[in-house]
């Protein structure tokens, strides 16, 4: 479809045709039109259908914008971009903040100028920023005030910075105040034009950039969040992960707008802080990873959470002994699934009755998905395999040789070892490189995880394989403690015996204060291999 962009570098560098995955639009509600701008239909379409006076966020002090007053901010930032900074369509724009009704217009901002949002934590570093900022060619940048000093240490060639929530004379909110409060049309961005780039949370190292269209942000939503979500107008959505990861910005911008529900937003969203702000705000949808829903299980008494009916876990693998635990003390199903930043969100999760703990789920309507070997040949089930998925979103790597790893034979290869059962529910087995091979065995890092968890003095769990002349490698466990707990390593030792096959069993036992985690809280055990 002819681009709106005039900067065509996303365009051009996409991977070529025939490295694409096979994409798949067999609902009704993805036969989206050829001209799209997900801005447009995210929050002028949204006001049209539901009014302008409904509340669309929120602020953890009480300040609540209505979808009208957020219409308006981000037209008149709209206008900024394009007249006083000269952004014109397809410019990559880089998003960088503390998560909050401000990035969020931001991002809605860039979207309807039909720029190229490139959105990245406040927490990283001058290093990383200038790693982003080369592979996506990043030439503005609308930053918070307070986290400008990382950005400008990038030094990033020819980069214009334009600071918000300061105190500058020419501060974006400032030049915002200035400009025309006249609607801003969106531009006419087509459906399969990049909308944004989001860069992969660095589990395993090195980030890869992962372009996305004005249809995909809107797919996402119109198959996970509808089909198994199902979230109501009068829903009030907030969670743990922030803006610059896709879980965060699916979960906190794109499905409560495409629902014309509001969102919480919180600068500060641990556990701590999650369970006041729910009761506070009646919350009725979270988001967060399983290792939240683990440490809020000790902090739930005297915290009202009546309002609360949705509960979604993703990000790393969600074991089944703290879906249970949270059903005990909540009488609430955590809605647990699998989703990827290279495919944008969830495609693999189940809701309500459909649920079964220990699994992922089954395939989100609009998506396919099988367990294959390494040739991509598709296993029979409950044998472990290779997880691949198609569906309305396909990988597409920003110039990337990776790319031809991740997509085989029309195919997104996740890199996570499943099993599927006969009644169609995936179950997790581990990353791919996170099997360890043990004389001759191999052992799910996971499953002993999960077992690990299982002791009442262990909080977290993190298992990886140290390099063994004899076995080839052996288990070896990170542990971190209850507070006030000191378990020995001989009583963890005796309690795993109990709980697994003896191969399985961690041979060596290391207690740590805090396990290595990205900002999301997804476990970094690369890391710890390292260490090993």
């Amino acid at each position: 479809m002819p681009s709106a962009h005039a900067d065509t570098f996303a365009r051009d560098h996409l991977p070529p045709g025939h490295e694409w995955p096979e994409l798949l639009f067999q609902l009704p509600e993805l036969a989206y039109p050829d001209r799209l701008n997900c801005g447009a239909e995210l929050l002028d379409a949204t006001v049209a259908r539901f009014g302008a006076d409904r509340p669309a966020f929120r602020t953890g002090s009480g300040e609540v914008w209505s979808y009208g007053e957020l219409r308006e901010r981000v037209d008149r930032l709209a206008h900024v971009l394009t007249v006083d900074l000269g952004v014109v369509p397809g410019n990559r724009v880089l998003l960088r903040g503390p998560t909050g009704p401000w990035l969020a217009a931001c991002w809605l901002a860039v979207m309807k100028a039909g720029a190229v949002a490139v959105t990245v934590l406040a927490q990283q570093r001058s290093r990383e920023l200038a790693t982003v900022c080369a592979m996506a060619r990043v030439r503005h940048a609308l930053c918070h005030a307070d986290v400008v000093a990382d950005l400008a240490g990038a030094e990033v060639p020819g980069l214009r910075i334009t600071p918000y929530g300061g105190e500058d004379p020419d501060d974006l909110l400032r030049l915002a105040e200035r400009a025309p409060a006249t609607p801003y049309r969106a531009v006419d961005t087509s459906a399969d034009d990049v909308a944004l780039i989001a860069f992969t949370s660095g589990t395993t190292g090195r980030p890869k950039g992962c372009m996305h269209f004005h249809r995909d942000v809107l797919a996402v939503a119109d198959t996970f969040s509808r089909q198994v979500l199902r979230p109501r107008p009068d829903d009030v959505f907030t969670g743990s992960p922030p803006l610059g990861f896709t879980f965060g910005l699916g979960g906190l911008v794109v499905f409560p707008l495409r629902a014309g529900a509001s969102a919480l937003l919180l600068e500060q969203a641990g556990p701590r802080v999650l369970l006041p702000a729910l009761a506070e705000h009646r919350v009725s949808v979270l988001f967060t990873a399983p290792t939240a829903y683990r440490a809020m299980l000790d902090e739930l008494d005297g915290h009202d959470l009546s309002a609360l009916r949705r509960c979604v876990s993703a990000g790393e693998n969600l074991p089944a002994a703290t879906w249970q635990a949270w059903y005990e003390r909540t009488g609430l199903r955590i809605i647990n699934g699998i989703g990827a930043t290279e495919l944008l969100h969830i495609f693999i999760s189940a809701a309500d009755a459909d649920i079964r703990p220990g699994t992922t789920g089954r395939v989100v309507p609009g998506w396919q998905a099988r367990v294959v070997d390494h040739t991509g040949r598709e296993v029979a089930d409950e044998e472990p395999g290779l997880l691949a998925v198609r569906g309305p979103v396909g990988c597409r790597y920003l110039a990337d040789p990776r790319q031809g790893e991740y997509v085989r034979d029309g195919w997104n290869v996740t890199g996570d070892t499943y099993i599927r059962d006969r009644d169609g529910y995936f179950r997790y087995v581990a990353r791919a490189d996170d099997m360890i091979i043990s004389a001759g065995y191999n052992i799910a890092g996971p499953e002993v995880e999960e077992a690990l968890l299982r002791h009442p003095d262990v909080v977290e769990a993190a298992v990886v394989g140290r390099p063994d002349e004899r076995r080839g490698q052996v288990v070896v466990a990170y542990a971190v403690a209850r507070p006030g707990a000191e378990p020995s390593e001989e009583d963890l030792r005796a309690f795993m015996r109990a709980e697994l096959a003896p191969h399985k069993c961690p041979r060596a036992f290391v207690f740590v204060a805090a396990l290595p985690r990205t900002p999301t809280g997804k476990l970094q055990r690369y890391r710890l291999r390292d260490l090993e």
